[in-house]
């Protein structure tokens, strides 16, 4: 179990019968009690809610538990991975990997998060190469400093990138933010 006062940015808790993990977390002290306002993220459905709850309120902690799975690919609505070891096939909505699917190629190992045997999340490297597959043309005199433009990715994202990357370069974006980092190849 956890306190309200001990709630925290990432933590995932069950609430209600959901799993939700923790968005934003504000402490508020008032003066006979304190509140914690929570905004959480619906982990299965993907949507957010914010609730204030007193910070003695005792909430159910959940453990997930993290496999090394392959993404293979989605099919609608579902992206399949596979588990490395057991080979065994699951699929995970689009809603639960929610901007995930942005940087999911086809191959990739990565982070599965489960909670009593449902799949629930995949934790992305904070790094990932995707190769540029639609851009304006470069030009001669183009720098890096010069300025952005749009680029369209091998996985359907578009981002801003230096003048002088081209169609066909592999480049380095951060999972994060998603910003571009170097060009790699």
């Amino acid at each position: 179990m956890i306190s309200g006062s001990e709630l925290r940015k990432g933590i995932i808790i069950e609430l209600e019968g959901k799993l939700y993990q923790v968005v934003d977390y504000q402490h508020i002290k008032m003066k006979r009690t304190a509140l914690a306002r929570v905004k959480l993220r619906d982990i299965r459905a993907g949507h957010t809610i914010e609730r204030t709850f007193q910070s003695d309120e005792k909430f159910t902690r959940a453990r997930l538990d993290y496999r090394s799975m392959q993404y293979l690919y989605n099919d609608g609505d579902l992206y399949y991975f596979m588990d490395e070891e057991s080979f065994e096939q699951m699929p995970i909505s689009a809603s639960q990997l929610g901007d995930t699917i942005n940087y999911l190629k086809e191959g990739m190992s990565l982070q599965v998060s489960s909670y009593r045997g449902e799949l629930v999340g995949v934790e992305l490297s904070i790094t990932v190469e995707l190769q540029v597959i639609d851009t304006g043309p470069a030009f001669k005199g183009d720098t890096a400093t010069a300025g952005n433009k749009p680029a369209k990715l091998e996985t359907g994202i578009t981002i801003q990138v230096p003048l002088f990357i081209a169609e066909g370069d592999v480049i380095k974006i951060d999972t994060r933010s998603g910003s571009y980092l170097e060009r790699v190849g």
